[in-house]
Protein backbone atom coordinates (compact mmCIF):
# COMPACT_ATOMS: atom_id res chain seq x y z
CA UNK A 1 0.00 0.00 0.00
CA UNK A 2 2.73 2.46 0.94
CA UNK A 3 4.51 1.76 -1.97
CA UNK A 4 1.82 1.92 -4.32
CA UNK A 5 0.99 5.74 -2.62
CA UNK A 6 4.81 6.35 -2.83
CA UNK A 7 4.88 5.76 -6.93
CA UNK A 8 1.49 7.86 -7.29
CA UNK A 9 3.29 10.88 -5.77
CA UNK A 10 6.30 10.30 -7.94
CA UNK A 11 4.22 10.03 -11.22
CA UNK A 12 2.44 13.07 -9.98
CA UNK A 13 5.58 15.00 -9.17
CA UNK A 14 7.16 14.25 -12.74
CA UNK A 15 3.75 15.08 -14.81
CA UNK A 16 4.27 18.25 -12.92
CA UNK A 17 7.92 18.50 -13.59
CA UNK A 18 6.84 17.72 -17.39
CA UNK A 19 4.18 20.20 -17.42
CA UNK A 20 6.46 23.29 -15.85
CA UNK A 21 8.85 22.46 -18.80
CA UNK A 22 6.53 22.38 -21.36
CA UNK A 23 5.33 25.72 -20.59
CA UNK A 24 8.46 27.20 -20.21
CA UNK A 25 9.40 25.90 -23.81
CA UNK A 26 5.58 27.08 -25.11
CA UNK A 27 6.91 30.72 -23.85
CA UNK A 28 10.19 30.72 -25.49
CA UNK A 29 8.68 30.43 -29.06
CA UNK A 30 5.62 32.85 -27.75
CA UNK A 31 8.23 35.66 -26.86
CA UNK A 32 10.23 35.53 -30.28
CA UNK A 33 6.86 35.87 -32.44
CA UNK A 34 6.14 38.75 -30.45
CA UNK A 35 9.11 39.87 -31.72
CA UNK A 36 9.04 39.04 -34.71
CA UNK A 37 5.78 40.94 -35.39
CA UNK A 38 7.13 44.09 -34.29
CA UNK A 39 7.35 46.65 -36.84
CA UNK A 40 11.09 47.08 -38.14
CA UNK A 41 12.18 50.48 -38.05
CA UNK A 42 11.64 52.76 -41.21
CA UNK A 43 15.20 53.42 -43.17
CA UNK A 44 15.52 56.86 -43.67
CA UNK A 45 18.31 58.19 -46.04
CA UNK A 46 19.34 61.94 -46.54
CA UNK A 47 21.66 62.86 -49.48
CA UNK A 48 23.69 66.31 -48.46
CA UNK A 49 25.71 68.27 -51.07
CA UNK A 50 28.34 69.44 -49.43
CA UNK A 51 29.39 68.14 -45.54
CA UNK A 52 27.73 68.64 -42.44
CA UNK A 53 30.08 70.93 -41.11
CA UNK A 54 29.43 73.26 -38.23
CA UNK A 55 26.83 75.14 -40.33
CA UNK A 56 25.28 76.16 -43.33
CA UNK A 57 23.04 74.70 -46.05
CA UNK A 58 23.87 70.80 -44.98
CA UNK A 59 24.04 71.57 -41.22
CA UNK A 60 20.38 72.80 -41.16
CA UNK A 61 19.27 69.50 -42.47
CA UNK A 62 21.01 67.59 -40.43
CA UNK A 63 19.92 69.21 -37.53
CA UNK A 64 16.34 68.12 -39.04
CA UNK A 65 17.57 64.78 -39.18
CA UNK A 66 18.40 64.67 -35.58
CA UNK A 67 15.32 66.40 -34.48
CA UNK A 68 13.08 63.42 -35.97
CA UNK A 69 15.00 60.93 -34.44
CA UNK A 70 14.73 61.93 -31.47
CA UNK A 71 10.93 62.33 -31.77
CA UNK A 72 10.53 59.19 -33.24
CA UNK A 73 13.32 57.05 -31.98
CA UNK A 74 13.55 53.34 -32.73
CA UNK A 75 11.00 54.13 -35.36
CA UNK A 76 13.27 55.02 -37.65
CA UNK A 77 16.51 54.79 -38.71
CA UNK A 78 18.69 57.16 -40.61
CA UNK A 79 21.62 57.13 -43.12
CA UNK A 80 23.65 60.29 -43.93
CA UNK A 81 25.59 60.37 -47.04
CA UNK A 82 27.68 63.76 -47.59
CA UNK A 83 29.59 65.83 -50.17
CA UNK A 84 27.29 64.18 -53.00
CA UNK A 85 28.31 66.33 -56.44
CA UNK A 86 24.79 67.00 -58.30
CA UNK A 87 24.50 65.26 -61.38
CA UNK A 88 25.74 60.99 -61.99
CA UNK A 89 27.17 60.74 -58.38
CA UNK A 90 23.77 61.45 -56.78
CA UNK A 91 21.84 59.20 -59.18
CA UNK A 92 23.85 56.57 -57.87
CA UNK A 93 23.97 56.89 -54.14
CA UNK A 94 20.25 57.24 -54.27
CA UNK A 95 20.06 53.94 -56.09
CA UNK A 96 22.66 52.34 -53.47
CA UNK A 97 20.41 53.55 -50.66
CA UNK A 98 16.78 52.15 -52.40
CA UNK A 99 18.66 48.62 -53.02
CA UNK A 100 19.73 48.80 -49.27
CA UNK A 101 16.25 48.60 -48.40
CA UNK A 102 15.75 52.58 -47.58
CA UNK A 103 12.31 53.27 -47.72
CA UNK A 104 12.19 57.02 -47.63
CA UNK A 105 15.11 58.94 -49.29
CA UNK A 106 15.39 63.15 -48.96
CA UNK A 107 17.32 64.73 -51.59
CA UNK A 108 18.50 67.66 -50.30
CA UNK A 109 19.98 69.84 -52.88
CA UNK A 110 18.01 71.29 -55.81
CA UNK A 111 20.52 69.51 -58.89
CA UNK A 112 19.22 66.09 -57.28
CA UNK A 113 15.78 66.75 -59.34
CA UNK A 114 16.28 64.60 -62.27
CA UNK A 115 18.50 61.86 -60.58
CA UNK A 116 15.78 61.32 -57.90
CA UNK A 117 12.70 60.99 -60.58
CA UNK A 118 14.93 58.66 -62.59
CA UNK A 119 15.37 56.39 -59.47
CA UNK A 120 12.13 57.06 -58.49
CA UNK A 121 10.61 55.81 -61.41
CA UNK A 122 12.84 52.21 -61.01
CA UNK A 123 12.10 52.12 -57.29
CA UNK A 124 8.34 52.76 -57.16
CA UNK A 125 8.47 51.53 -53.30
CA UNK A 126 10.19 53.89 -52.27
CA UNK A 127 9.23 57.17 -51.01
CA UNK A 128 11.82 60.79 -52.24
CA UNK A 129 11.27 63.78 -50.73
CA UNK A 130 13.27 66.36 -52.98
CA UNK A 131 14.14 69.98 -51.70
CA UNK A 132 13.64 72.62 -53.77
CA UNK A 133 12.45 71.08 -56.85
CA UNK A 134 9.72 71.56 -59.51
CA UNK A 135 8.67 68.31 -60.76
CA UNK A 136 6.88 65.59 -59.04
CA UNK A 137 6.13 61.94 -59.51
CA UNK A 138 3.81 59.22 -57.50
CA UNK A 139 6.50 58.46 -55.56
CA UNK A 140 8.79 61.68 -55.12
CA UNK A 141 7.52 64.94 -53.63
CA UNK A 142 8.75 68.58 -53.35
CA UNK A 143 9.15 70.72 -50.93
CA UNK A 144 10.75 73.82 -49.94
CA UNK A 145 10.55 77.49 -47.59
CA UNK A 146 9.32 80.79 -48.47
CA UNK A 147 13.56 81.58 -47.75
CA UNK A 148 12.40 85.47 -49.59
CA UNK A 149 10.04 86.08 -46.84
CA UNK A 150 12.73 85.83 -43.87
CA UNK A 151 15.52 87.92 -46.89
CA UNK A 152 12.95 90.90 -47.09
CA UNK A 153 13.05 91.10 -42.78
CA UNK A 154 17.11 90.85 -43.56
CA UNK A 155 17.25 93.11 -46.07
CA UNK A 156 14.92 96.19 -44.53
CA UNK A 157 18.25 95.52 -41.23
CA UNK A 158 21.01 95.47 -44.28
CA UNK A 159 19.18 99.01 -44.78
CA UNK A 160 18.72 100.52 -41.18
CA UNK A 161 22.77 99.32 -40.88
CA UNK A 162 24.40 100.05 -43.75
CA UNK A 163 26.40 103.26 -43.64
CA UNK A 164 27.25 103.30 -47.16
CA UNK A 165 24.17 101.85 -48.80
CA UNK A 166 25.85 99.15 -50.86
CA UNK A 167 25.13 95.74 -49.48
CA UNK A 168 27.19 92.62 -51.06
CA UNK A 169 25.71 89.29 -51.61
CA UNK A 170 27.53 86.28 -52.20
CA UNK A 171 24.75 83.97 -54.53
CA UNK A 172 25.49 80.40 -55.27
CA UNK A 173 23.31 79.67 -58.93
CA UNK A 174 20.84 81.85 -60.43
CA UNK A 175 17.96 79.17 -59.65
CA UNK A 176 14.52 80.94 -58.89
CA UNK A 177 14.84 80.32 -54.83
CA UNK A 178 18.30 82.45 -54.85
CA UNK A 179 16.97 85.11 -57.25
CA UNK A 180 13.98 85.35 -54.80
CA UNK A 181 16.40 85.85 -52.08
CA UNK A 182 18.45 88.66 -53.79
CA UNK A 183 15.40 90.56 -55.10
CA UNK A 184 13.40 90.02 -51.50
CA UNK A 185 16.82 91.16 -49.69
CA UNK A 186 16.98 94.36 -51.97
CA UNK A 187 13.72 95.29 -52.01
CA UNK A 188 13.65 94.89 -48.25
CA UNK A 189 16.74 97.11 -47.88
CA UNK A 190 15.36 99.86 -50.19
CA UNK A 191 12.17 100.20 -48.42
CA UNK A 192 14.04 101.40 -45.95
CA UNK A 193 16.77 103.44 -48.23
CA UNK A 194 15.32 103.91 -51.73
CA UNK A 195 18.54 104.40 -53.25
CA UNK A 196 20.53 101.71 -51.38
CA UNK A 197 22.31 98.84 -53.94
CA UNK A 198 22.77 95.11 -53.98
CA UNK A 199 26.17 94.13 -55.60
CA UNK A 200 25.73 90.73 -56.58
CA UNK A 201 28.64 88.05 -57.49
CA UNK A 202 27.34 84.61 -58.61
CA UNK A 203 29.62 81.46 -57.70
CA UNK A 204 27.58 78.93 -59.69
CA UNK A 205 28.61 76.64 -57.03
CA UNK A 206 26.70 75.96 -53.64
CA UNK A 207 29.78 75.22 -51.30
CA UNK A 208 33.18 76.70 -52.63
CA UNK A 209 34.88 78.54 -49.21
CA UNK A 210 38.00 80.08 -51.15
CA UNK A 211 35.60 81.70 -54.09
CA UNK A 212 33.40 82.18 -51.05
CA UNK A 213 35.99 84.26 -49.47
CA UNK A 214 37.20 86.27 -53.01
CA UNK A 215 33.42 87.06 -53.60
CA UNK A 216 33.25 88.62 -50.17
CA UNK A 217 36.25 90.44 -50.67
CA UNK A 218 35.31 91.43 -54.24
CA UNK A 219 32.16 93.18 -53.11
CA UNK A 220 33.93 94.65 -49.97
CA UNK A 221 36.00 96.69 -52.35
CA UNK A 222 32.95 97.49 -54.03
CA UNK A 223 31.89 99.40 -51.41
CA UNK A 224 29.87 96.87 -49.33
CA UNK A 225 29.04 97.48 -45.80
CA UNK A 226 27.09 94.84 -45.17
CA UNK A 227 27.56 91.56 -46.71
CA UNK A 228 24.50 88.47 -46.78
CA UNK A 229 25.04 85.38 -49.23
CA UNK A 230 23.49 82.24 -50.40
CA UNK A 231 26.41 79.62 -50.56
CA UNK A 232 27.33 76.69 -47.95
CA UNK A 233 30.04 77.53 -46.24
CA UNK A 234 30.82 80.42 -42.90
CA UNK A 235 33.82 81.80 -45.45
CA UNK A 236 31.37 84.58 -46.17
CA UNK A 237 30.26 85.50 -42.26
CA UNK A 238 34.53 84.58 -41.39
CA UNK A 239 35.55 87.77 -44.29
CA UNK A 240 33.01 89.83 -42.75
CA UNK A 241 34.16 89.50 -39.09
CA UNK A 242 37.50 89.50 -40.25
CA UNK A 243 37.09 93.21 -43.02
CA UNK A 244 35.21 94.89 -39.98
CA UNK A 245 31.82 94.84 -42.18
CA UNK A 246 28.59 93.47 -41.31
CA UNK A 247 26.83 90.33 -41.80
CA UNK A 248 23.13 89.15 -41.96
CA UNK A 249 24.03 85.61 -41.96
CA UNK A 250 22.21 82.67 -44.11
CA UNK A 251 20.80 79.55 -43.46
CA UNK A 252 22.70 78.81 -39.80
CA UNK A 253 23.36 80.87 -36.99
CA UNK A 254 27.30 82.14 -38.09
CA UNK A 255 27.67 84.23 -34.85
CA UNK A 256 30.55 81.67 -33.72
CA UNK A 257 32.31 82.42 -36.84
CA UNK A 258 31.70 86.22 -37.17
CA UNK A 259 30.39 87.26 -33.34
CA UNK A 260 31.12 90.86 -34.00
CA UNK A 261 30.13 91.33 -37.25
CA UNK A 262 26.61 89.36 -37.62
CA UNK A 263 23.30 91.12 -37.26
CA UNK A 264 21.00 88.44 -37.46
CA UNK A 265 20.81 85.19 -38.78
CA UNK A 266 18.27 83.94 -41.77
CA UNK A 267 17.95 80.20 -40.48
CA UNK A 268 16.39 77.00 -41.73
CA UNK A 269 14.52 74.84 -39.57
CA UNK A 270 13.42 71.32 -40.68
CA UNK A 271 13.23 68.72 -37.74
CA UNK A 272 8.96 69.28 -38.01
CA UNK A 273 8.77 68.74 -41.60
CA UNK A 274 11.07 65.47 -41.87
CA UNK A 275 9.36 64.51 -38.73
CA UNK A 276 5.81 64.81 -39.94
CA UNK A 277 6.67 62.75 -43.24
CA UNK A 278 8.49 60.33 -41.43
CA UNK A 279 5.17 59.74 -39.63
CA UNK A 280 2.87 59.57 -42.68
CA UNK A 281 5.15 56.59 -44.32
CA UNK A 282 5.15 55.00 -41.21
CA UNK A 283 1.27 55.37 -41.14
CA UNK A 284 1.01 54.67 -44.62
CA UNK A 285 -0.94 58.08 -45.45
CA UNK A 286 1.99 59.41 -47.69
CA UNK A 287 1.35 61.10 -50.90
CA UNK A 288 3.08 63.60 -53.40
CA UNK A 289 1.84 66.99 -52.46
CA UNK A 290 4.34 69.56 -52.65
CA UNK A 291 5.12 71.79 -49.31
CA UNK A 292 5.96 75.57 -49.81
CA UNK A 293 5.86 76.85 -46.58
CA UNK A 294 7.06 80.00 -44.64
CA UNK A 295 7.85 81.97 -41.81
CA UNK A 296 4.41 81.45 -40.14
CA UNK A 297 4.86 77.66 -40.51
CA UNK A 298 8.43 78.18 -38.81
CA UNK A 299 10.47 76.57 -41.84
CA UNK A 300 12.38 80.23 -41.98
CA UNK A 301 12.91 82.36 -39.28
CA UNK A 302 15.07 85.86 -38.63
CA UNK A 303 17.06 84.92 -35.76
CA UNK A 304 19.61 85.50 -33.18
CA UNK A 305 18.91 89.58 -33.41
CA UNK A 306 22.31 91.13 -32.19
CA UNK A 307 21.54 92.91 -28.85
CA UNK A 308 23.28 96.01 -30.09
CA UNK A 309 20.30 96.76 -32.64
CA UNK A 310 18.47 99.87 -31.44
CA UNK A 311 14.87 99.32 -30.22
CA UNK A 312 13.21 100.94 -32.76
CA UNK A 313 14.89 98.96 -35.34
CA UNK A 314 14.19 95.56 -33.77
CA UNK A 315 10.51 97.20 -33.60
CA UNK A 316 9.97 97.52 -37.09
CA UNK A 317 11.65 94.02 -37.92
CA UNK A 318 8.80 92.66 -35.66
CA UNK A 319 5.68 94.44 -37.10
CA UNK A 320 6.74 93.79 -40.55
CA UNK A 321 7.93 90.06 -39.30
CA UNK A 322 3.64 90.03 -37.96
CA UNK A 323 2.30 91.65 -40.88
CA UNK A 324 3.87 89.29 -43.30
CA UNK A 325 3.19 85.91 -41.20
CA UNK A 326 -1.00 87.34 -41.26
CA UNK A 327 -0.65 87.90 -44.64
CA UNK A 328 -0.97 91.86 -44.61
CA UNK A 329 2.01 92.33 -46.37
CA UNK A 330 3.98 90.45 -48.77
CA UNK A 331 7.53 90.91 -50.10
CA UNK A 332 6.66 90.38 -53.95
CA UNK A 333 4.01 93.65 -54.14
CA UNK A 334 3.87 95.86 -56.82
CA UNK A 335 4.99 98.81 -58.29
CA UNK A 336 8.10 96.06 -59.32
CA UNK A 337 10.26 97.13 -61.65
CA UNK A 338 13.45 94.93 -62.91
CA UNK A 339 16.80 96.61 -63.08
CA UNK A 340 16.24 97.63 -66.89
CA UNK A 341 13.45 99.94 -66.02
CA UNK A 342 10.71 97.24 -66.85
CA UNK A 343 7.83 97.39 -64.95
CA UNK A 344 6.79 93.39 -63.94
CA UNK A 345 4.09 94.18 -61.76
CA UNK A 346 1.65 97.46 -61.46
CA UNK A 347 -0.30 96.70 -58.04
CA UNK A 348 -1.54 93.60 -55.83
CA UNK A 349 0.96 90.86 -55.13
CA UNK A 350 2.98 88.60 -57.85
CA UNK A 351 1.51 85.07 -58.14
CA UNK A 352 2.90 82.32 -56.75
CA UNK A 353 4.06 80.46 -60.11
CA UNK A 354 5.52 83.66 -61.25
CA UNK A 355 7.51 83.89 -58.41
CA UNK A 356 8.48 80.15 -58.42
CA UNK A 357 9.92 80.45 -62.03
CA UNK A 358 11.48 84.50 -61.43
CA UNK A 359 14.05 84.70 -63.54
CA UNK A 360 14.94 88.73 -63.54
CA UNK A 361 16.33 91.30 -60.74
CA UNK A 362 14.28 93.87 -59.40
CA UNK A 363 15.43 97.51 -59.40
CA UNK A 364 18.57 98.41 -57.18
CA UNK A 365 20.23 95.09 -57.98
CA UNK A 366 23.35 95.26 -60.09
CA UNK A 367 24.50 93.50 -63.26
CA UNK A 368 22.93 90.99 -65.02
CA UNK A 369 21.82 87.08 -63.96
CA UNK A 370 24.53 84.89 -65.39
CA UNK A 371 24.04 83.97 -69.14
CA UNK A 372 21.72 86.90 -69.95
Amino acid sequence: MSKNLSRTRMLRAAAAVCLSTLSGLLAVPAAVQAQAVAPAPLKVAFVYVSPVGQAGWTFQHDQGRQAMEQALGSKVRTTVVEAVAEGADSERVMRDLAAQGHQLIFATSFGYLEPALRVAADHPSVKIEHAGGYKTAANLNTYNARYYEARYLAGMLAGYSSQSGVAGYVAGFPVPEVVQGVNAFTLGMRAVNPKAEVKVVWLNAWFDPPRERDAALSLIAQGADVLTNHSGSPAVPQTAEEKGVKLVAYQSDMARFAPRAQLAAVTHHWGGYYTQVAQSVLAGRWAAKPVWGGMKDGLVRLTALSPTLPATTVKALQEREQAIKAGRFHPFSGPLKDNQGQLRLSQGVLPDPQIAQMDWLVEGVGGKLPGR
